[in-house]
């Protein structure tokens, strides 16, 4: 399994290029860190990543990519459903009996420390619980390709350090892994790191 761009580039009509012959290359065994100030392109990467986007320029290869799991940095969700509901409905989809499909989603929840908040609804939610469970829900779909959009940004360093343990131990169990951060301890924990704009 791998991914590959080749001389990627992307600008909106009318505007300056966000980034220019981008090329990398992700293959499973570690956690990739996408790095850059505002601005510089770091979402429309990772939607062009994901197939959502074509790049003006330059290609994006997916070899033996199948499915592909997007965490948003804003997180939503079904107002009156209950946060096991969210997680749950990924493994229904995957074909997971209703009980079995809870079960599951009981412990991913509680990898993300939400156990507490399972039966709650998702509009009673803080921010960062929203922020936990749509990752809780991207790893229930089970998906060869992981794209995270500023996974700490609305954490306190306890849940930050949970989700980063969490987002590693999904590179070393063979997918690929990119997340979109300022977070330098998200950096810290990552075995590659892309820069794009003046970011250093």
């Amino acid at each position: 399994m791998r991914l590959t761009t080749a001389g990627l580039t992307h600008r909106f009509a009318g505007q300056q290029a966000l980034f220019e012959n981008v090329d990398l290359t992700l293959t499973p065994g570690g956690l990739t860190a996408l790095m850059g100030p505002s601005g510089s392109g770091k979402t429309t990467l990772l939607t062009i990543l994901a197939g959502w986007v074509p790049p003006t320029s330059g290609t994006v290869t997916r070899d033996g990519i199948n499915t592909v799991s997007w965490v948003a940095q804003n997180p939503h969700g079904v107002a009156k459903r209950t946060a096991l509901d969210h997680a749950a409905l990924p493994l229904l989809a995957r074909g997971y009996r209703r009980s079995d499909a809870e079960i599951r989603a009981e412990a991913l929840l509680a990898d993300f420390h939400l156990g507490a908040v399972a039966g709650r609804l998702f509009r009673h939610l803080s921010g960062g619980e929203a922020g936990r469970l749509m990752l809780a829900c991207a790893v229930a779909a089970d998906p060869d390709l992981l794209l995270v959009d500023e996974p700490t940004a609305q954490l306190d360093p306890a849940s930050s350090t949970r989700v980063i343990d969490v987002l590693g131990g999904l590179a070393d169990s063979g997918r690929l892994v990119l997340v979109a951060t300022h977070d330098t301890r998200v950096k810290d924990a990552c075995d590659t790191v892309i820069t794009l704009g003046g970011s250093r």
